[in-house]
């Protein structure tokens, strides 16, 4: 995959050097590009899920890449229409979601690897959404940072209805200010308006890009750019004024006074001046000549820290409702764009309360006030009454009777995932130590659902499962279940074992793309064209499953060839031939078969 690596390095380059980019449409010729975009996305969730068709990762083969890249040289190509689905939004609401095909999926993949290549150097250093070595951990680091400091007010952004909006004459007046390549502006363009299929009904798409598209997220930043680009080049320059807070005379008189209390050796007066001058901020708050404008920008949700007046902030609100509407034809939601004193009040932004700290008795180790006028990342109560809420019923934790039929080592760690989750993204809040409600509930839950299987008391499966586990804060209390296996390490699941204390360098659970990785066993496996099944060459098709422990707890009593093979090795995958790949889905496939 040298090619493309090098293909990939030039494209960046170009951006970084912001020139435009040329015939690219020929680069969708290349297989190697559709290996990559294989092996980034076959493990999704969304891989082996139908859109309008049976076309899904299972059955991967290079036929079928050949098929794609033979259409697209003759650009007789056409996206099919996604399948437009629902899921539920936290307010109640239901939020659209399209499914493609897997076809479509693997040439957006193709696409989005060339445009990233592009595009992530020329966007802003404000933005964090869908980009590589970026995300929610990046954008709350940024905000806990000492540059968002002294902050009055924020204003948190909401665009109404955002990605459903995206104008597609506007975007692609946009990708053509730097693409020079006709056929790929086509290409796209008729990706935008493939339309959806709902309750087996076509229905066109005039505006948005699909959400549940892999290209989809790109594109939602190359519009969004626009935005990022207006509050650097024209809020910034204006709101940004003076380089350092002007001194506060009465605070700096006290300092005087205090000095000379000591040269005459009056201590305790000097003490109590220094109390009394603590009490008050060492800079002028109300400086007219000093301002300051940050911005942040995760999507479609955006934060705006000011360091300045009410009016300058109903000033920018209305400056960016403007601008967003004249430059990018959305409509600010009104209502939902808050201003919020930033020390009396929250602000919430990627899930977390946002606000100024204060407290004047909070010192360093060399005496002065060390949090005042920094940036707070809380807990929400909500967000913790919500997640204890899912454990609960009339009050008192509760089982989960769904569990009961799964081992026990399957629902300690159905319990311990879903609480590091919750706990592993607010671990940067300074009140995480709060979070010991959630781990309470969560565990007489598991308690309770493992006294349910078993026909036995809550305190029996304390005292059956209890146990202490190593970590490098010490010994930890968890639920443990061991699982022995002959000539392997035994399988260990534990609940608990997870430190609730503030820790600004905590790893949020998400994985950055990747502009390019290595090539993994799964594409020499493909490339290799051998059955490994029956040992047949030619014509080989990746046999996909959605979990691994599905098979294993299948209800078979005599499980066939292909689902031990699967097994032992611990792969979802497997190169099979088409004769294979046909009897293992009629189920007809129970020995290996001679050819």
């Amino acid at each position: 995959m040298r090619d493309a690596e090098k293909i990939l390095s030039i494209i960046s380059e170009r951006g970084k050097n912001q020139k435009p980019l040329e015939r690219i449409y020929r680069l969708l010729f290349n297989e190697e590009f559709y290996l990559i975009a294989y092996q980034n996305i076959y493990a999704n969730k969304g891989a082996i899920t139908k859109g309008i068709n049976n076309d899904t990762v299972d059955g991967m083969s290079i036929k079928k890449i050949t098929a794609i890249i033979s259409k697209l040289k003759t650009e007789t190509y056409r996206w099919t229409p996604v399948r437009r689905t629902y899921i539920k939004k936290k307010n109640g609401k239901q939020r659209p979601l399209g499914l493609p095909s897997w076809s479509d999926k693997l040439l957006q993949e193709v696409i989005r690897i060339i445009l990233e290549a592009y595009y992530d150097n020329q966007f802003s250093n404000h933005s964090h959404g869908f980009r590589k070595n970026r995300g929610c951990q990046t954008a709350l680091e940024t905000l806990a940072k000492k540059d968002w400091k002294g902050i009055k007010w924020f204003i948190e952004g909401d665009v109404t209805n955002c990605f459903n909006s995206f104008d597609h004459q506007i975007l692609m007046n946009i990708l053509d200010e730097k693409i020079a390549d006709k056929r790929f502006l086509r290409l796209i363009k008729n990706f935008l308006q493939s339309g959806y299929m709902e309750d087996w009904k076509y229905n066109k798409t005039l505006s948005g890009c699909p959400q549940g598209g892999v290209l989809s997220p790109l594109l939602s930043n190359v519009y969004m750019d626009k935005l990022d680009q207006y509050v650097e080049n024209e809020l910034m320059p204006i709101y940004n004024k003076g380089k350092d807070r002007a001194r506060n005379h009465e605070y700096l008189s006290l300092l005087d006074r205090r000095r000379r209390y000591i040269r005459h050796g009056k201590w305790e007066e000097a003490k109590e001046l220094k109390k009394l001058a603590q009490t008050m901020p060492s800079n002028d708050t109300s400086d007219p000549n000093f301002r300051r404008l940050y911005f942040l920008r995760y999507a479609d949700d955006w934060i705006i820290g000011l360091s300045g007046d009410k009016n300058d902030a109903e000033e920018i609100k209305g400056k960016i409702a403007t601008a967003l509407q004249v430059n990018l034809k959305l409509q600010l939601n009104q209502e939902k764009t808050l201003i919020t004193h930033a020390r009396s009040e929250r602000a919430r932004f990627l899930g977390y309360d946002i606000h100024v700290l204060y407290n004047d008795a909070k010192h360093d180790k060399s005496g002065r006030r060390c949090i005042n006028g920094q940036t707070g990342l809380r807990v929400p109560r909500d967000k913790m009454r919500a997640k204890i809420g899912q454990y609960m019923a009339k009050g008192k934790p509760v089982h989960r009777q769904e569990l009961t039929r799964y081992s026990d080592y399957d629902i300690i760690s159905t319990y311990q995932s879903e609480f590091r989750g919750f706990v592993q993204y607010y671990l940067r809040a300074y009140n995480a130590h709060q979070m010991r409600a959630v781990k309470y509930i969560m565990e007489m839950s598991l308690a309770k659902t493992l006294a349910v299987k078993h026909k036995m008391s809550v305190m029996q499966v304390f005292r059956k499962y209890k146990a202490t586990t190593e970590t490098k804060y010490g010994l930890y209390k968890v639920l443990q279940v061991i699982v022995e296996r002959d000539g392997k390490k035994p399988l260990i699941a534990q609940f608990g074992g997870v430190r609730l204390a503030y820790n600004r360098n905590a790893t949020i659970d998400e994985k950055p793309r990747q502009l390019l990785s290595n090539r993994s066993q799964l594409i020499d496996r493909l490339l290799r064209n051998v059955c490994e099944l029956c040992g047949a060459t030619g014509n080989i098709e990746m046999h996909h499953v959605k979990k691994l422990k599905d098979l294993s707890r299948s209800g078979r009593r005599h499980k066939p060839e292909w689902m031990k093979r699967m097994i032992a090795i611990r792969r979802k995958t497997l190169a099979v031939c088409v004769g294979c790949h046909r009897e293992i889905h009629s189920g007809e496939y129970d020995k290996v078969r001679v050819h």
